[in-house]
């Protein structure tokens, strides 16, 4: 349980670290993320911390909307999100979170939404191998037999078939902060993240797993 920050993917590029070895980095705006609600064990029955992130209009919000974040003194915000935390006291309702929270080396979790390809087959959605490809063959990328037969007589759900590819929540574990530039609320991340340019993406450090 650790707070994490919302931020908007840049880009990607390289940076040089003192050997001259190039990394391959992903460049997000992150932060900052006023607390808009502060849950405690005792009113909600958990306890959390509900931060913003991306300017809006008042148009854009309803008056419950407006409402929820008059009581933080937050200006319209586009997205909210919760993390839980074991303890609150140490957070004020409206203190911004920002990059600082990180450091250099740090290993955190990356979620985001992948981008969606569209409907794609078998091969570029599975990665299967396709069928002989000399004269005569006619099944270059047909899927082949889908069903077990007489019995069942049927197609077992969960069968790995053409579809929608990409467009859903990915987490990337274990991705390592390279920079972080406080003055321009920027992160420099080791690798690759979901989604494509001015995707949101929410980072967390990478829970500890117990022995």
């Amino acid at each position: 349980m650790a707070v994490g920050i919302l931020g908007t993917k840049l880009g990607m590029t390289q940076i040089f670290d003192e050997t001259g070895k190039a990394i391959p980095v992903t460049v997000v705006q992150a932060g900052p993320c006023p607390i808009t609600q502060i849950k405690t064990q005792q009113t909600d029955g958990y306890s959390a911390i509900q931060v913003g992130f991306g300017s809006t209009t008042q148009k854009a919000l309803n008056k419950p909307e407006m409402g929820h974040l008059a009581k933080s003194n937050s200006p319209p915000l586009r997205h909210l999100n919760e993390y839980r935390i074991e303890n609150t006291g140490d957070y004020q309702l409206g203190e911004p979170i920002n990059v600082d929270i990180f450091t250099p080396g740090q290993i955190v979790d990356v979620r985001g939404t992948s981008i969606g390809k569209g409907f794609a087959g078998y091969q570029k959605r599975h990665n299967f191998g396709r069928g002989p490809m000399s004269h005569g063959s006619k099944n270059h990328r047909l899927p082949g037999s889908v069903g077990a037969g007489t019995t069942p007589g049927r197609v077992y759900p969960g069968k790995r078939m053409a579809g929608r590819l990409g467009g859903k929540q990915v987490t990337i574990r274990k991705l390592t902060i390279v920079r972080v530039d406080a003055e321009r609320n920027l992160l420099l991340i080791k690798g690759a993240v979901p989604g494509k340019r001015g995707a949101l993406l929410s980072i967390t450090p990478t829970k500890k797993v117990g022995k």
